[in-house]
C-alpha cells in the first residue's frame, strides 16, 4: 500500500529535494508541498475535497503523513501540527527540522507529532520513520531524545514564552503590554521572571537563550 505524505517547507530547493528523494521509494508517493504551515492546512483540505467517498480504496484521511519543517512563515511548524491534529486527525506528523532543538522535541510531540528528524539524516533514515509513523508508531531521533530527557521541559510559563517572542520583535515593555492586552507591571514581572529562570542579564539574552534551547 503507498503511503501518501505531504511535504511542507519554506525553503523551495529542500522541499522540492526532499520530495524528489521520497518519490524514489517505491512505496511513497508525494501527494502535494506546502510552504508554510498554513498553506499546508489549506492543501490537506484540498485533498480532502477531492476525495471520491464511493472509492472503497480511499484514505481515512487526505495524507497518511505530513512531514513538516518547524521554522517557517505565517504558521510555524509546531503550531500547524496543533492545527492539523486538531482538523485533520487521521493525518501524522513527522517534524523534519534543520533546528535540533531539544525544547522543539517536547513541543512537538506534545502538540501530536509522532516524529522528529533533522534534515541531515539519511535519506534512508527519513524514508523509514515514514513508514513507521505511517504505521502508528514513533520515529525519534534518539541522540536528540536523550538530549531532551537531560534538559527536561521548558521552565518557562506560556504567558512568559509569549513575552519573550515579543522581546524578539525590539518591542518595549509598553509595546508588548499592548500587543499582549497585559498591563505594563505585569509584563515587567513576566520579563523579570524569564530573566531569572534564564540566567540572563537582560530580557533580550533571556528570549536568545530559550530560543536557542526551542522553548520558544
Amino acid at each position: 500500500m503507498t503511503i501518501r505524505v505531504l511535504v511542507a517547507d519554506d525553503q523551495a530547493m529542500i522541499r522540492g529535494a526532499l520530495a524528489g528523494l521520497l518519490d524514489l521509494e517505491r512505496d511513497i508517493e508525494v501527494v502535494a508541498q506546502a510552504a508554510d504551515g498554513v498553506q499546508t492546512l489549506e492543501e490537506l483540505a484540498r485533498l480532502a475535497s477531492a476525495d471520491d467517498p464511493s472509492d472503497p480504496a480511499r484514505s481515512s484521511a487526505p495524507v497518511d503523513v505530513a512531514i513538516i519543517d518547524i521554522e517557517m512563515p505565517r504558521m510555524d511548524g509546531i503550531t500547524a501540527t496543533q492545527a492539523i491534529r486538531a482538523r485533520f486527525p487521521g493525518v501524522r506528523v513527522l517534524i523534519v527540522t534543520t533546528f535540533g532543538r531539544p525544547g522543539y522535541l517536547q513541543r512537538a510531540l506534545d502538540t501530536g507529532a509522532t516524529g522528529f528528524m533533522v534534515k541531515d539524516a539519511p535519506v534512508e533514515t527519513l524514508a523509514d520513520g515514514v513508514r513507521t509513523v505511517a504505521a502508528g508508531g514513533r520515529a525519534i531521533d534518539q541522540s536528540l531524545a536523550l538530549e531532551a530527557l537531560s534538559t527536561g521541559s521548558s521552565p518557562l510559563t506560556e504567558r512568559e514564552a509569549d513575552v519573550l517572542r515579543e522581546v524578539e520583535g525590539g518591542g518595549t515593555i509598553a509595546d508588548i503590554a499592548h500587543s499582549l492586552g497585559l498591563s505594563q507591571g505585569t509584563v515587567r514581572n513576566h520579563v523579570s521572571s524569564s530573566m531569572l529562570k534564564m540566567d540572563a542579564r537582560t530580557r533580550a539574552e533571556a528570549a536568545s537563550l530559550a530560543r536557542a534551547a526551542g522553548w520558544l
